[in-house]
């Protein structure tokens, strides 16, 4: 069967060009696309959607790939999934990569194998591996809590702004010395979110390298809050808060300060970012920045089934969602 691979060395073009011929014309030039159209007529190239219509057999199943299945902003996140593929008739494959990518590329090949209708993911360190992969075997796909460049369609959240909101609040509450534990340095959301902390504490006349200690971790566990506390703690000046990238790094951050006896919020104020099921729940309620997780899987589904259907009146969507801050007792005045 020719693929989009042929097409593309044929054409002399990348796959992402062959792609954009058939999904997006307006942005390929009348050469380039003139090109292309000759080469899959040529080869007698269908792209995979379009045969499958042809052929009254679209798959009614959409392949989730999120990082870490056990983080509760996922298990959310994928409860919004399923809503929208139950109301489409369509079936769910949930995929964990824990921050692989070669793991990634496996689950990725395998649902290309599977032939699902189109994939919705979360990449892991990035996203050069999985578009690529996506391209490579003509899948539609949609960016999960990561947003897209323009040229394909994503749902997100903006975390510049979540992450100036929470640092703004503790800023107001009078620290001038917080510390932010996140997670590795690729992890695209961790670094907005350190943005927008950096952006705040400016706003404040204050410097970031003074007043912002970062903690970058291999995990975004709870093992990896509690051993990043311990470090910090160690330090000649303390932190007098800590801002956590999720509210997991948050419980693992709590953990840790009350085996050292650092009592939430009387000797250190502590806020994370999700705001999950269970963080008002806390053994000291967590303030945190709040994302509409459920609604984030839910657009993104919807968004997928729209992009693979083939319509020609498809556009690519890149939405963001604004976060919210709420406060709760973990950094009380």
């Amino acid at each position: 069967m020719v693929s989009i691979a042929d097409v593309a060395a044929r054409a002399g073009v990348s796959q992402g060009t062959v792609s954009n011929t058939l999904n997006r014309p307006e942005i390929v030039s009348h050469k380039t696309r003139e090109r292309v159209l000759a080469a899959i007529a040529a080869l007698g190239y269908v792209a995979n959607q379009h045969a499958r219509q042809l052929g009254g057999a679209m798959s009614r199943v959409i392949g989730l790939v999120v990082i870490d299945v056990s983080n509760p902003f996922f298990t959310e996140a994928s409860r919004g999934v399923e809503d929208a593929a139950t109301e489409a008739d369509h079936a769910v494959i949930l995929c964990n990569s824990d921050d692989s990518v070669d793991r990634e590329e496996r689950h990725l090949r395998t649902l290309a194998s599977e032939r699902v209708r189109g994939v919705l993911i979360t990449p892991s360190r990035g996203t050069r591996s999985a578009h690529r992969i996506l391209a490579e075997h003509d899948i539609p796909f949609v960016y999960l809590d990561r947003q897209g460049s323009g040229r394909e369609c994503s749902v997100a959240v903006d975390d510049v702004q979540g992450g100036d909101m929470a640092m703004t609040h503790l800023l107001e509450l009078g620290h001038r010395h917080v510390a932010y534990v996140a997670g590795p340095t690729s992890v695209r959301q961790h670094a907005d979110r350190l943005d927008g902390a950096r952006q705040a504490v400016t706003r404040f006349g204050l410097n970031p390298a003074e007043a912002i200690v970062v903690s970058h971790n291999e995990g975004m566990d709870i093992r990896s809050g509690s051993a990043a506390i311990d470090l910090l703690l160690q330090r000649r000046r303390r932190p007098t808060a800590v801002f956590c990238a999720n509210d997991v790094l948050a419980f693992g951050a709590y953990r840790a300060l009350a085996r050292h006896g650092v009592r939430v919020p009387d000797d250190l104020a502590l806020i994370g970012y999700d705001d999950v099921d269970f963080a008002a729940d806390w053994i000291v309620p967590l303030s945190s920045v709040r994302q509409p997780t459920r609604r984030l899987g839910y657009e993104a589904a919807r968004l997928l089934l729209d992009h693979s259907s083939g319509r020609p009146d498809h556009e690519h969507q890149q939405i963001v969602f604004q976060p919210e801050l709420v406060v709760r007792q973990s950094t009380a005045g």
